[in-house]
């Protein structure tokens, strides 16, 4: 019966809950701006880590390599697109 119950996915759920808790307690404590967006994006991340392991089974296939691969280029061309907008339009280099 121990093999048929779902304890990673009912695990990830719990922590999912918990993150969530701990970003809606960031919200409504007066915090300081840096230190409530360094939390939230901690959180955000952690969680979206989470939710792609557990419950999209990201690393229970055979090629877990080339699907993480292509999550960390999928980061990496986010990161340059919002860096290179950031770098145009907002501190003014073209």
């Amino acid at each position: 019966m121990k093999e048929l119950f779902p304890a990673k996915q009912v695990m990830g759920f719990v922590f999912s809950l918990i993150l969530t808790a701990v970003a809606l307690i960031v919200y409504f404590m007066d915090m300081s701006f840096a230190a409530g967006m360094t939390i939230l994006l901690v959180t955000a991340f952690i969680q979206a880590g989470l939710q792609l392991v557990v419950f999209m089974h990201a690393g229970e296939t055979e090629d877990k390599g080339a699907i993480y691969t292509n999550i960390y280029y999928g980061v990496a061309m986010a990161l340059i697109t919002i860096l290179g907008t950031l770098l145009c339009m907002i501190w003014g280099y073209i």
